[in-house]
């Protein structure tokens, strides 16, 4: 990498044509300005000037080391433009959470992304384990978990909590265990655990564990898994952002029961990172999505 300083040296030079001038405008001696010419000389390993009496003119490695000086210079100039403004609608967000909860931020944000054209938002559907890790490591601006990771390179903010919900065909009535068996779970990669959780503590006496339930189907897309449900095939358990997200959610019901179950929401970002404008823009738009989700 060529010095800067000396770059800046060398470009001040060509401008004011003079190396008097150009100390004067650098706050350097001529025998400064002189040195760093030598040094840049040096380093690049030709002449840079071809002098002629008092003056001089480029040599061709002059020309080409003067628009890279130029050019430097429009870098940091619009580096430092940047720094400044911190535009809350301009640049990109990444966000990872789970499937269902982002589904209940899409309708948060697109109405964001339209007013703020220049904004750009990244939103990933990810295993908790990916969303921790994909924020220590800096992939991701934002992660929302359920649960406060110990990972020293994150900090965690809790934003609320949403219930875990017993979806049930919206004419469905009977909540007994034994109906539910007779209907049928419809089962997800989050599912086995969302109904030991809730199941353990309503139906402790009839509840044998997650793997022995009744599985009447498997669903792996977040935004399909209430649809058997709603047509009356079987039953599933969710959090309450992903019956919320569901198109047809007036033909579920959500069970009442007894013992209501809830799992905490957690906003995290790297520890120590000063976020962006455009990033505390966005995270206060999810903790106002949490704080609606808890007040379900």
């Amino acid at each position: 990498m060529l010095n800067a300083l000396w770059l800046e040296s060398f470009a001040t030079l060509v401008e004011t044509g003079h190396f008097t001038r150009a100390a004067e405008r650098l706050n350097m001696t001529q025998p400064g300005v002189s040195q760093h010419l030598r040094k840049l000389e040096t380093q690049v390993g030709r002449p840079l000037l071809s002098r002629q009496g008092k003056g001089f003119t480029l040599t061709p490695a002059g020309e080409a080391v003067l628009a890279l000086a130029r050019n430097r210079r429009d870098e940091e100039r619009q580096l430092r433009e940047a720094i400044r403004s911190d535009d809350p609608e301009a640049g990109e967000v990444s966000v990872a959470c789970s499937g269902s909860f982002a589904m209940a931020l899409q309708p948060a944000f697109w109405p964001v992304l339209r007013e703020a054209p220049r904004l750009r938002l990244r939103l990933e559907a990810v295993p908790q384990r990916g969303v921790i890790d994909g924020v220590a490591e800096a992939r991701f601006d934002l992660g929302i978990v359920d649960h406060a990771p110990s990972d020293p390179r994150l900090a965690t903010e809790r934003i609320g909590r949403e219930a875990l919900c017993l979806l049930l065909p919206a004419g469905m009535e009977d909540t007994r265990f034994a109906a539910l068996e007779a209907l049928g779970f419809i089962a997800h990669p989050d599912g086995w655990l969302y109904a030991e959780e809730l199941f353990a503590l309503n139906f402790p006496g009839e509840f044998r564990g997650a793997e022995h339930l009744a599985v009447r189907a498997f669903v792996n897309q977040i935004g399909q898994i209430p649809a058997p449900v709603a047509d009356g095939v079987g039953y599933t358990v969710l959090p309450r952002s992903g019956f919320e997200a569901f198109a047809d959610r007036d033909r579920l019901k959500v069970a009442e029961l007894a013992h209501p179950r809830h799992r905490d929401l957690y906003l995290l970002q790297r520890r120590g990172r000063e976020m962006p404008a455009r990033a505390v823009r966005i995270a206060e738009l999810v903790k106002k999505v949490a704080a609606r989700l808890a007040e379900s």
